[in-house]
């Protein structure tokens, strides 16, 4: 977990190495940081899984930048690596793309590789010291149509010009997404309510309950923090209803019933949906829950990789939400963290939790690779707001207030 001054690793750029092996990509990286972050050797494959390092980069902010294997490397062992270097594809807001000859044919296949995942690339020919430099940084603008910056990571030359390319290649809007998306101003009294049950850590908020009260308080509004139980008795401290009230998805129907006039309700869930993910792909896959049957197939997929407890949404409530509604017949599959299908073939709806624990470019992933496939998408709290017919009701970010 981060501590209270660190950038969460989901809300960082994510700036990832490629080339193949010994092309200087450690040394890259270590030049970058100015800190030995990665390991240096001669010896071919010396980089396996995926090396990463967050940092504070001048003129960047809160990075993590992703040292990857060779995508060249050779044999079982390789190929292993090379699956975990394409597994970084979808999580990558920045590609560096190391070029160190020129014979390109394996660059420019990554190079498209990158292209078509809408990922902003920049071409470095490293070595800068090597007498052949001028000519593969020829070649890698002829042939990638990139223009390369050339590096020195012994002398820092071409270092300040990487990281100058590196800014002017974040995209637009990048880390500006709010969470509560226009839906309070400045002023405004909000009421929280979140349950501590037995999935609730001890000792501490979850991140998505930080990250909001954050911005209330940078946004100058009136931060009230309840639980349901104690809901009521807030309210009625109150001269006049909050402007919005936030709950958790699993207490939304409870909390609906208490919510006066004049307040509007959502969820940290829904929250995320539009901050993280896309929120009219969310509201346009909970419609597919009408056409779900006793034969139907659900993927309910968790960024986090918590151990479950009784109480579990994504394992326990949702899945026995799904069953009294459609009966046992329903095939509900669970994943988490990372391990998300490559194929999607044969699934009615994907429900996915808020994806606090993952950045905005790797949610937004996998919601193209259910769009591709055919097969609905929705969120934990879009779902349970329309499991419970309530989505009707719900403050939606992006709505004017």
């Amino acid at each position: 977990m981060p501590t209270l001054h660190e950038t969460p690793a989901a809300n960082r750029l994510h700036i990832t190495i490629y080339g193949k092996r010994n092309a200087g990509k450690s040394s890259l990286i270590n030049a970058l940081t100015g800190q030995p972050v990665a390991l240096v050797s001669e010896i071919a494959g010396t980089t396996a899984d995926p090396v990463r390092k967050a940092m504070e980069i001048r003129g960047l902010g809160a990075c993590m930048l992703i040292d990857t294997a060779g995508f060249d490397d050779e044999g079982e062992l390789g190929s292993l690596r090379i699956q975990k270097t394409v597994q970084t594809i979808a999580k990558t807001d920045i590609a560096v793309l190391v070029c160190s000859s020129t014979e390109l044919s394996q660059e420019r296949a990554w190079d498209e590789r990158l292209k078509a995942a809408g990922i902003r690339r920049i071409a470095v020919v490293p070595k800068a010291d090597c007498s052949d430099v001028q000519a593969i940084a020829a070649a890698v603008q002829q042939e990638l149509k990139l223009k390369p910056v050339i590096t020195s990571a012994k002398t820092g030359m071409g270092i300040p010009a990487l990281l100058t390319a590196l800014a002017r290649a974040v995209p637009e809007n990048f880390g500006n997404q709010p969470i509560l998306g226009g839906l309070v101003q400045p002023g405004d009294t909000v009421l929280l309510v979140m349950p501590q049950d037995r999935e609730a850590p001890k000792g501490r908020l979850i991140l998505p309950q930080v990250q909001t009260i954050r911005e209330l308080l940078d946004t100058d509004c009136i931060s009230i923090n309840v639980t349901p139980d104690t809901m009521e008795a807030a309210l009625a401290s109150l001269k006049a209803p909050p402007a919005l009230i936030i709950t958790d998805s699993q207490a939304f129907q409870q909390v609906c019933k208490k919510t006066p006039n004049g307040s509007r309700l959502t969820s940290f869930s829904i929250l995320f949906a539009a901050c993280k993910g896309d929120l009219p792909a969310f509201m346009a896959g909970a419609q597919a829950v009408d056409n779900l049957t006793s034969q139907s197939r659900v993927l309910i997929a968790e960024a986090c990789t918590h151990a479950p407890l009784s109480e579990d949404i994504g394992r326990v409530k949702i899945p026995a939400m799904l069953k009294k509604k459609f009966g046992d017949g329903i095939q509900v599959d669970v994943v988490s963290g990372t391990a998300f299908p490559d194929s999607l073939a044969g699934y009615d709806l994907i429900i996915h939790c808020g994806g606090c624990m993952f950045n905005r470019t790797y949610l937004l992933s996998r919601v193209r690779q259910a769009q591709q496939a055919d097969v609905p998408i929705t969120n934990y709290g879009v779902l349970i707001a329309k499991l419970k017919g309530i989505l009707d009701k719900v403050a939606l970010p992006g709505e004017r207030i």
